[in-house]
């Protein structure tokens, strides 16, 4: 309980719009938004392991948009006719209503994140 709680005030309260905004597009901004992010986990966890992968692979999973690739390959799994081309933006078909495309995305990233960190604080 307590992670997920840390995940979202790390995730949510402590992103300025200028993270959210330019995360994508620059390193910089993926980097303090991930060292942001990290640190309520220190309320958590002393381990410098867990605590380094939290920050790094939130690092790497926003600033590459990987939950698009996670969706993509699951709705590929099923249709392999989709092309990343025409589902790069969520990973969903473009068919896919728009806020539905856009909400399954940030459920799924923030599941990413949620597994990763539980995996982290708990053996590492």
């Amino acid at each position: 309980m307590e992670q997920i709680l840390l995940h979202l005030i790390g995730d949510y309260i402590t992103q300025t719009d200028w993270m959210a905004r330019n995360k994508r597009s620059s390193v910089n901004a993926a980097l303090v938004h991930a060292v942001v992010y990290g640190l309520p986990f220190l309320l958590l966890t002393q381990s410098h392991w867990a605590l380094f992968v939290i920050v790094v692979t939130h690092l790497w999973i926003d600033h590459l948009g990987l939950a698009r690739y996670v969706v993509f390959a699951k709705n590929w799994m099923t249709n392999r006719s989709l092309k990343w081309a025409d589902c790069s933006a969520t990973g969903y078909p473009p068919d896919a209503p728009p806020w539905l495309a856009v909400w399954l995305l940030i459920i799924a990233d923030n599941t990413l994140h949620l597994c990763i960190n539980y995996a982290a604080i708990r053996w590492l």
